[in-house]
């Protein structure tokens, strides 16, 4: 059994830290497509109006907006109590992780996760270069420290880029446990890192109807001892379940722990935090 529950105030520097930036709007052009497995589309957006555009959050989100069926593209102004719309007219927008930016390029990857057919997927497979997007943000970063006996990663397809931001930050003398859920075994993405790093792939064509395939491969690692940081993204009713399993099970600290629902079965745009 792995314990996760030290004094309060023992360790004031694993403490995350929020980090503000100034919120931009940006337009950007597609630059390249590139399918990495069955149900996964790398999209490379570049442009002049990345400059200057920062992530130091493994974990960040962008705000992607999608052009209209014309093609047209609207994006806001940042007024003072938030964006501004012209004309008040909102377009199609969703949240993704920016898997990685190439600061000297002007370029910004941002991998698609392909399952339900809503307006992000639909755009993401006609899309060519050339064509233009909108993004915003983001807005802020959480900075995990990696000072911990070792790391949990927890995710699904639309997790991916998180994981492998994490990943490549962390050090050569950490160590961490990732179990990731993908359809099927040709949906495996290779995970770079430094680190000592045991993989589970959980598929979701081998669960059961009803089943979390996260939570099961969760139940069937051994876990070490230590001091450990959990790091929790899929599917919302999902991510509530690891979370409680990690603090009735293993004793997790919750303040060690970072939960989100990055989806909600049902639901066409959601992004929950979980917590007590």
């Amino acid at each position: 059994m792995t314990t996760n529950n030290p004094a309060e105030g023992a360790h004031p520097n694993r403490i995350p830290q929020r980090v503000r930036h100034t919120l931009r709007f940006r337009a950007v052009e597609v630059v390249k497509t590139e399918r990495i497995t069955p149900h996964l589309l790398r999209i490379t957006v570049g442009g002049d109006e990345l400059d200057e555009f920062v992530s130091p959050g493994f974990d960040d989100h962008v705000k992607l907006f999608f052009p209209d069926a014309n093609g047209m593209l609207a994006l806001p102004t940042a007024g003072p109590d938030g964006p501004i719309w012209p004309n008040g007219i909102k377009p199609i927008m969703r949240d993704y992780t920016p898997r990685n930016f190439d600061p000297v390029a002007k370029t910004l990857e941002i991998d698609f996760a392909l399952h339900l057919a809503g307006p992000a997927t639909r755009w993401a497979e006609q899309a060519t270069p050339g064509q233009r997007l909108g993004v915003g943000g983001p807005r802020g970063s959480f900075i995990v420290t990696t000072d911990f006996d070792w790391h949990l990663l927890v995710g699904d397809d639309t997790a991916l880029s998180a994981i492998s931001r994490r990943l490549a930050e962390l050090p050569a003398d950490a160590h961490a446990i990732v179990i990731a859920e993908v359809d099927t075994a040709a949906d495996k993405v290779d995970l770079p890192t430094a680190a000592n790093v045991q993989i589970v792939w959980a598929y979701r064509d081998k669960a059961t109807a009803g089943e979390f395939p996260l939570l099961t491969a969760l139940e069937d690692t051994a876990l070490p001892e230590g001091d450990f940081h959990a790091w929790v993204a899929c599917e919302s009713a999902a991510a509530k379940a690891v979370r409680a399993h990690l603090i009735e099970v293993h004793h997790a600290n919750p303040k060690w722990i970072r939960a989100s629902g990055y989806w909600r079965k049902g639901s066409a745009d959601t992004h929950d935090s979980i917590d007590d």
